[in-house]
């Protein structure tokens, strides 16, 4: 069993729209078997609360229920736990890089860094809705969920075999030396990206 484990300040809002896109991906090319799922938050301000409103309401006019997920604080064995933890900012990011000790062997990624038509190095809070609309946070998650699940079914060995050779088998191991897939590298990268605005998106050209 391989464990990704989304991160983000609260867990209130764009880690468990993360963890719901990503368990949908899973259920879609069945690897809800091989792939476990979960999310947290770095600071403990919502913990067993539901996802915000406006978060699930969202989630939910794309497919994605988020009712069952309840606002957690990472804990100290979720370092040695999870085979990937995926923050959703560079702070987050930060935040558990000071989190690990030497032995800890989960992947520390950013989770933009698996998109594949925006720019940005952050999925922003839509908490404050300070000109971040949760639809357009959405956009963001599922561009990336879809990168990250392409990076890990090539690159994750369970995953890529079973890409191969179609086995539905379990792993003897997990993989931890992953490589992470970074903006500007490989074919996984569009061209043409997007980035957003508090107005919408436009193209590099500022269109």
């Amino acid at each position: 069993m391989y464990r990704v484990l989304f991160v983000c300040m609260s867990n209130i809002c764009r880690s468990p729209t993360a963890e719901a896109v990503f368990r949908s991906l899973l259920l879609r090319e069945k690897l809800d078997k091989q792939i476990e799922v979960d999310s947290a938050a770095t600071h403990g301000y919502h913990v067993g609360e539901e996802p915000d409103t406006r978060a699930r309401q969202a989630a939910l006019q794309r497919g994605y229920d988020l009712s069952q997920i309840r606002a957690r604080k990472i804990r100290r064995h979720d370092m040695s736990r999870n085979d990937l933890i995926v923050g959703m900012d560079v702070s987050d990011v930060d935040y558990l890089s000071r989190m690990r000790t030497p032995g800890d062997l989960s992947q520390l990624e950013l989770f933009m860094d698996y998109s594949c038509n925006f720019m940005e190095r952050d999925v922003p809070d839509p908490y404050y809705a300070l000109g971040f609309d949760f639809d357009l946070v959405l956009d963001m998650i599922e561009d990336s969920a879809e990168g990250l699940l392409m990076h890990l079914k090539r690159n994750v060995p369970l995953l890529a075999h079973e890409e191969e050779h179609g086995s539905t088998s379990e792993s003897t191991g997990n993989n931890r030396n992953l490589q992470s897939t970074k903006a500007a590298s490989g074919t996984e990268k569009k061209q043409k990206k997007r980035k957003f605005t508090t107005n919408g998106i436009k193209d590099d050209a500022g269109r």
